[in-house]
């Protein structure tokens, strides 16, 4: 199981670290049906603001998700809600890591805050959010 509100600290963080490709950006559209072109269609990528094909915004968030569900608060965690700010576009190539970090925490409520965010390899914010969850509760055996 994952960490109990009692084992978690303000400060607490995990991340994770993986380089966007094309199978991913392909993947997301198949299992979300955002086809949009400026995720799948580089000569009409060429024409807009970016310039060529970004990431869909919820792969950032699908990697805040892994941490949140692997490493901290991890196994047995319920996530209750997200907000997040996309800052600046994802290409296929980019390096990103998503990283959480506990800032407050609630032991009655069992609810724990975390910030979460994504920098891409230049360490620039490419996302901003953050994440209420309820983390699990150790059985008394």
């Amino acid at each position: 199981m994952g960490k109990t509100v009692q084992e978690m600290n303000i400060g607490d963080t995990a991340s994770f670290t993986k380089s966007v490709t094309d199978y991913d950006v392909y993947s997301m559209a198949g299992i979300t049906g955002d086809f949009n072109p400026a995720h799948i269609n580089t000569l009409y990528a060429v024409e807009t603001p970016f310039k060529e094909r970004i990431a869909h915004g919820v792969l950032s968030v699908s990697l805040i998700s892994g941490v949140l569900g692997t490493q901290l608060p991890g196994p047995g965690v319920i996530f209750i809600g997200q907000v997040c700010d996309f800052k600046r576009p994802v290409y296929v190539g980019d390096t990103i890591t998503a990283t959480v970090e506990v800032v407050r925490k609630d032991e009655a409520r069992n609810r724990v805050w975390l910030r979460t965010y994504c920098t891409n390899q230049r360490g620039e914010l490419v996302m901003d959010g953050e994440a209420e969850m309820r983390p699990p509760r150790k059985i008394n055996g």
